[in-house]
């Protein structure tokens, strides 16, 4: 590189011959900085969604590109959180892909050590049939009730999701209901 290419690359002679004086624009940029485009650029998908963490139910962008999430943001047109996320909404994107991520129904038998894969529609008859059966075990006929099952829900579950659950122990008699956010 000769002298006077040297003194050219200068960033101070750049950002007096590219008129940025205060260094904010190009002539603060490297090549390599240039080259640099976002990560939501090639994106061939964009759903809009909600955060899974709390129950505020901030808006998220999710970038999808040949099936996969590339970036999750927050969305501007959210008028709650207009666009801005906390640390853990940013992260949404580390949750759908970590390795650790369980993706099937795990099962420990009472007294068994190890955990052991069952289908979901296993699972879900497992839980139907606890259910019923803990209700009539307990079945309180003159107050209509069950006192053997509570529940507590999490902070997650948005208002339409906690008006169902209600819903659905409000008929099985349950009356222990409460709510982590509460506690």
């Amino acid at each position: 590189m000769g002298l006077l290419q040297l003194f050219e690359a200068w960033p101070v002679v750049r950002q007096v011959r590219e008129g940025d004086l205060l260094g904010k624009g190009r002539a603060a940029q490297s090549a390599r900085t240039r080259a640099l485009r976002p990560r939501t650029e090639r994106a061939e998908k964009v759903t809009h969604s909600i955060c899974p963490f709390c129950a505020v139910g901030c808006g998220q962008l999710v970038y999808v590109e040949k099936g996969e999430v590339t970036q999750v943001e927050g969305d501007p047109a959210s008028p709650i959180s207009r666009g801005r996320l906390c640390p853990k909404g940013a992260a949404t994107r580390n949750m759908h892909d970590s390795p650790l991520r369980e993706t099937t129904v795990k099962y420990r038998r009472p007294r068994a050590t190890a955990w052991e894969e069952l289908p979901l529609n296993t699972a879900m008859d497992m839980i139907a049939d606890r259910i019923l059966e803990a209700r009539a075990s307990d079945w309180d006929e003159e107050n209509h009730r069950t006192m053997a099952i509570a529940n507590l829900g999490g902070a997650t579950l948005d208002n339409e999701e906690n008006y169902l659950i209600k819903k659905l122990l409000t008929a099985l008699g349950v009356v222990q209901v409460e709510n982590q956010a509460r506690i």
